[in-house]
Order: structure tokens, then sequence, then C-alpha cells
């Protein structure tokens, strides 16, 4: 007989939110709990990317309610809206304490602490509270990090690199089993650290294909975006990140102005506010920027667009990264523009996307 679990799951980031991580979180929970599992999520209080906790939230220090057959519980994080080096280690510290604080204070019986990373600070909390429960501790990493952060510049701190490599070792090997979501990860993390070759094992990203589907053109959608019927749209969705390299659509853009293209970015990020202030100097007038929607909505969106625009910064992590986009994308039946190379290439190549 398969056994039943009870399953101590954290995820900084989780819907409401808007995101790849949000949403990996989200299905990998409901599927373990239509499984017959029992699962608790110890997650903040919604507020990303914008860094605005909403009032109902307010001058709380927790919530706990049962969403989708999932116990979540809320905590609170320090969250600002300007986003600097000091701001996100408070955003990421709170967290820790606030869900190491909650998983202790929990009185269920876990069997296991499944804790979904980066950030790192997150695999810190699951790993206390399984050593405090005395169960099993589970890591999942959906990102080389702090490598990532190195080679994208946002980690310089030789100090501070040590130490998150220090951490980052001493949890890989404290964790009974490790989960990532592309073979180029689990190869990186082998050659980094050979004695844990043994405990990691691959997930991959996808979509849920309930969710995003082909499906007909919104002309009123369309129309809204002053497109007509002759527009050519390419979508991008998802995160305006320093990772995607998204400066040089806008180049694009403004080489394609006789053209009858559209360009429809929709989504929040970091780099979002620069990509809009660049093209309206380079007087780009065929890119349009939309705000992040509602998981539910965005299935409509993908199917009233062309093809779905995949992109990664040029660096040394490029060939190891598969957007979560992609899968979206191709569930819709949507060709995909692809800007990358390495396993998401093979993914596009072999589905003939």
């Amino acid at each position: 007989m398969k056994r039943c679990l009870n399953i101590l799951y954290l995820s900084q980031y989780y819907p409401p939110e808007i995101g790849a991580t949000q949403t990996r979180a989200f299905e990998m929970a409901t599927n373990l709990a239509r499984q017959g599992h029992r699962v608790t999520m110890i997650t903040e209080f919604p507020n990303h990317p914008l860094g605005i906790i909403p009032p109902a939230y307010r001058g709380k220090v927790y919530t706990r309610d049962s969403e989708s057959g999932i116990d979540v519980l809320r905590v609170w994080v320090f969250a600002r809206r300007r986003k600097n080096f000091l701001t996100r280690m408070l955003f990421y510290l709170t967290f820790m304490v606030s869900a190491t604080i909650a998983g202790f204070l929990l009185r269920r019986r876990y069997d296991v602490v499944y804790a979904t990373s980066p950030p790192l600070f997150v695999a810190v909390a699951g790993y206390l509270i399984s050593r405090f429960k005395r169960v099993p501790f589970v890591m999942e990493v959906r990102d080389l990090w702090p490598e990532s952060a190195v080679i994208l510049g946002e980690l310089s701190n030789k100090t501070f690199i040590r130490l998150a490599e220090r951490m980052e070792r001493h949890l890989y090997a404290r964790a009974v089993q490790l989960i990532t979501v592309t073979q180029g990860f689990a190869d990186r993390m082998a050659e980094c650290y050979p004695q844990i070759a043994g405990k990691i094992h691959v997930i991959p990203n996808g979509a849920n294909t309930e969710l995003y589907q082909p499906g007909p053109k919104d002309d009123a959608l369309l129309k809204s975006w002053g497109a007509d019927g002759d527009t050519f749209v390419v979508a991008y969705t998802g995160l305006h990140g320093l990772m995607h390299g998204l400066d040089f659509v806008v180049e694009a853009a403004r080489r394609l102005a006789s053209e009858n293209v559209l360009f429809v970015f929709i989504g929040e990020g970091v780099r979002k506010q620069y990509l809009i202030a660049t093209a309206e100097q380079a007087g780009v007038t065929n890119m349009l920027f939309l705000p992040a929607q509602a998981e539910h909505e965005l299935p409509r969106f993908i199917q009233s667009c062309d093809a779905g625009l995949v992109t990664v910064k040029k660096t040394k992590l490029e060939h190891r990264i598969i957007p979560v986009k992609l899968f979206t994308y191709m569930a819709c039946a949507k060709p995909v523009l692809l800007c990358v190379g390495g396993e998401t290439r093979r993914y596009v190549e072999q589905a003939e996307a």
C-alpha cells in the first residue's frame, strides 16, 4: 500500500503571487495532495514582485487557511518597493526567521520537510525545522545560488560569497535528497560537489495542460492592444529580470517599426521600468507593457498572440536554464521565438516547436 505522508513544504513565493516559482510550488503541492498526501505550506504574505503587502495582511504576524486542499500558513516578511541589497537581505532573512518559528510551533507530526530555493535562506529554515522535528530534509534547487548571482553581477562581496557557498555546501550535504529542475543544474551540482551526485534528481518544470491549451484569438483583447487582424503579435510573459537580457528586444522592435509587428510584454520585474524608459527614449511605438496577469487569465493572452518569445542573457548559465514560459507557449500551440541555447534549444528542436 502507498503510504500517505504529512509533508511540510516551504516556499517563500506562492499564489496569489504570480511567477514561475509560485506556479511550481502550487502545482507540486496540489499534486501531492491529490495523491493523498497531507501538505502544509509555509509561505510569505503576498507581496512579490512589487513589495507591497495587501491591506488584509497588514498588522498581522501570520494567517492560516485551507486553499485547494493545502493547509497554507502565511507569515510576515519585511517587504519594500525599493529593491537594493539591504532590503533584499532583510526580505529573505525575515522570512527565514518567521518560517522557522512557524515551523517550530506547528504541533502536527510531519514525515518530511521539503524546502525550495532560492532564496537559500528558505532551505536554511527548512533544515532547522527538520532538525527540530527530527524528520528528513529534502531540498529543491531551482537555481544555482550564489553562482548565478555572481555571474549576473548581483553579488560581488567576496566574504559574503564565501559564506553563501559554505551555506550551500552544508545544506546539500544535510539534505537526504536534492531535487533540481534541469539536467544542466544537476550536472553542475555534481561537478562542484561530487559526494552528493547520488542523491540528485531532476523534476523539470512544465505547464498545466488543463489550463494552457490551444484556443481562438480574443479579438476584443487584440483591439485593446491596438492590433488589427494583420498584426503579428509576439508575446513575452513572466519576469522582466536581469537574467532575461531583454534590452536587445527594444532594438529589435525599433528595427521592425515599418512592419506590422507588435511586442506585448506581460509581467513585472526589476528591469521593467528601465525597459519602458529605453523604449520611450528610442521612440519605439510597437512595444506594449502590461501588468502581470492572474494565472487563469494568462492562457487567453497567449492564445491571442502569434508567437512566444523566450530569452536568457548570454552567460555561463544560459545552457543550463529552461524558462517556464517555454512550456506555456508550447501547451497553447504557439511557435517559440527562441534566444537560448542548451537544454531549452533541445526541447524546442525535439518538439519541432
